[in-house]
């Protein structure tokens, strides 16, 4: 049975339209010809005019555990009718401290108190705040610089556009937060071309950080801030040894070292964060989008307890840190993320993310050869398909790529003329083989 929506909805006009002004999105060619989904069930959406859509990027990075989940939406729904929201000042309700011991038992070594917020741009905001204040509150005012990296993506508060790296995410808002510099990305195509897995080359560019610690000396920097594995830009993997080098430099020099796995984390690699798969303890992690799979918003912040215990030093009665959201720990939220929790846990969809990461692998490698493409990489249940760009035009190619795809029932993320894959932990080999043999049909067709 299809599902669709009300006729009326579908003649909404050019003004009514124009109401939402949408994110990160061509306003004008969507609302041109408007894709509107209705309905989401497991590997599924629906669209308005009942077609079924393949997932292939679990929704934006978050959905983990497949669309609309029963534990999940049967928890959200028992939470809102028994408290719908608790104040998060001075208050809180049990369910925040569940959740927060939860992720701290998947949480790798000494990361073992968490910050909780609403969405991965807060969380870096929040990962940086806590930074400058640890360093101030032990007597190291002077350390206020903060290290981000090229081709980075941290979010869209004026923190993560400052340590983020994408040049179209930051060429709008001016000079941003004073002090920060950048490390270089690590995408090479000469070097690392269709590798499985962490490329070879590239270890040797953390030592860039040694470059940054001498023109402005360690005693002013606060932070290292980096994706483990970066995933808006276009799927850019670590290379083997890179991030060992990066801990080891900051250890060195007494700077904090923050991973953001609001992506990587919770499954996406095939383990709980993104730093047990590389093997490197950072000071900090920030997370969103899979901790509730997608379903009500929360991020946060898990910090190590020499961080933590820091700020507990002073008088009792003394607020510690002076930052926070109304919706920190939202009971809604909170309900979520634990139900989500426990599904990754009894389905073993963590295990289940190592166990399909090779068919994945295979699948998109595969593709090598088919027209345009130039590059291909994977790591867990993450892929790229990097496309050659038509010349004068970059981007177009990619985007008329993602939009024949969609057309054709599969739904890909479109980064440039890169295309990205991040399919719910529950997919099956036959659906990865849909996702493949569309995008190959679709990349023959293209100019």
């Amino acid at each position: 049975m299809t599902t669709t929506i009300e006729p009326e909805l579908l003649q909404l006009s050019a003004d009514q339209l124009d109401a939402y002004w949408m994110p990160f999105t061509a306003n004008r060619q969507f609302k041109s010809s408007p894709r509107l989904v209705v309905k989401a069930e497991g590997m599924y959406y629906t669209t308005h005019d009942g077609r079924r859509i393949l997932d292939g990027f679990a929704g934006l990075w978050c959905c983990n555990a497949g669309h609309c989940r029963k534990p999940i939406t049967e928890a959200i729904q028992k939470q809102a009718a028994t408290m719908d929201y608790a104040p998060a000042f001075q208050m809180s309700h049990p369910l925040a401290f569940e959740l927060a011991n939860r992720i701290v038992a998947l949480a790798p070594g000494a990361l073992k108190h968490v910050f909780f917020c609403n969405s991965g741009s807060e969380a870096v905001d929040s990962a940086l705040k806590i930074a400058l204040a640890w360093h101030r509150v032990s007597g190291r005012g002077e350390r206020i610089r903060l290290i981000g990296r090229e081709r980075a993506y941290h979010g869209v508060g004026f923190g993560g556009i400052s340590v983020g790296g994408i040049a179209a995410n930051r060429k709008m808002f001016g000079a941003m937060l004073a002090g920060v510099d950048h490390l270089p990305h690590t995408h090479n195509l000469e070097k690392n071309a269709f590798s499985r897995g962490q490329p070879v080359w590239g270890a040797q560019l953390a030592d860039e950080l040694e470059r940054l610690v001498a023109l402005h000396d360690a005693s002013t920097i606060a932070a290292v801030i980096v994706e483990p594995m970066a995933g808006s830009t276009g799927v850019l993997i670590p290379p083997q040894g890179y991030l060992q080098r990066l801990r080891d430099i900051t250890r060195k020099h007494g700077i904090l070292l923050i991973f953001d796995e609001v992506i990587s984390a919770f499954g996406r690699l095939g383990t709980s964060f993104g730093a047990d798969l590389f093997g490197v303890e950072p000071d900090m992690i920030t997370f969103a989008k899979g901790v509730t799979s997608g379903t009500v918003p929360m991020g946060g912040v898990i910090v190590s307890s020499d961080i933590y215990q820091a700020f507990m030093a002073g008088a009792k009665g003394t607020i510690e840190l002076f930052h926070g959201y109304t919706y920190s720990a939202h009971p809604l939220a909170c309900a979520a993320g634990i139900a989500a929790l426990q599904l990754y846990e009894q389905e073993q969809l963590f295990q289940r993310a190592a166990q399909m990461a090779a068919p994945f692998e295979d699948a998109l490698h595969s593709l090598k050869g088919t027209r345009h493409v130039i590059d291909i990489r994977t790591i867990g249940l993450v892929g790229a398909v990097e496309l050659q760009s038509r010349p004068g035009a970059v981007g177009a190619r990619g985007f008329e790529a993602y939009l024949r795809a969609y057309e054709k029932g599969v739904l890909v993320r479109q980064t440039g003329d890169i295309l990205a894959f991040a399919p719910a932990l529950i997919i099956e080999k036959a659906q990865i083989d849909q996702i493949v043999a569309t995008v190959r049909e679709v990349l023959n067709t293209l100019d």
